[in-house]
């Protein structure tokens, strides 16, 4: 079997899409939740993306980062100049150790989440106080990220459907 390469250097890809249910997050979604066939309520869904590839590189690079911040962190601890030494902290954060992987995850999820849209320090709350859910839509990340971009036309924005096109008449 042969590797078409015009085929592939000519087909459009879309960054595959999944909701993943989070019912343990239900107390923070607002308004009415969908109801299933039989009229029951649907848990809440966070609907999350795989990345592309220099997104994917980024995430692996907040690995490196997160060591660069505790290695100054750790520098910090034996300097001699303590109101330098206080405002560099405030200013990389409070030198905590945080585990690569999690920097990984919070970078991932803030790139790959589609709905709600998250920011870094929504990814490390929901990282502190719920790490079952974070790991949940990260790992989903992943799996989307490594089945690759769905070749296609790109999908529409919202879901709702195109609207017909205008009437000739003048009334």
């Amino acid at each position: 079997m042969e590797f078409d390469i015009s085929k592939f250097t000519g087909a459009t890809f879309t960054p595959r899409e999944e909701d993943v249910q989070v019912p343990g997050l239900k107390a923070f979604f607002t308004g009415e939740p969908e109801k299933d066939d039989k009229g029951n309520p649907k848990p809440p869904v966070w609907r999350v993306r795989g990345l592309k590839g220099a997104e994917l590189a980024k995430a692996n690079e907040a690995v490196e980062m997160n060591r660069n911040r505790s290695a100054i962190a750790e520098a910090l601890a034996s300097g001699k100049d303590q109101k330098i030494t206080e405002a560099l902290r405030e200013l990389i954060g409070n030198g905590e150790k945080v585990p690569d992987d999690t920097a990984k995850r919070i970078e991932m999820l803030t790139l790959g989440s589609v709905s709600p849209e998250c920011s870094g320090q929504l990814a490390v709350k929901l990282a502190e106080a719920f790490p079952i859910e974070f790991t949940q839509l990260t790992n989903k990340i992943m799996q989307l990220t490594g089945l690759g971009g769905e070749p296609g036309k790109p999908k529409r924005s919202s879901g709702k459907t195109k609207s017909a096109s205008r009437s000739a008449s003048a009334t």
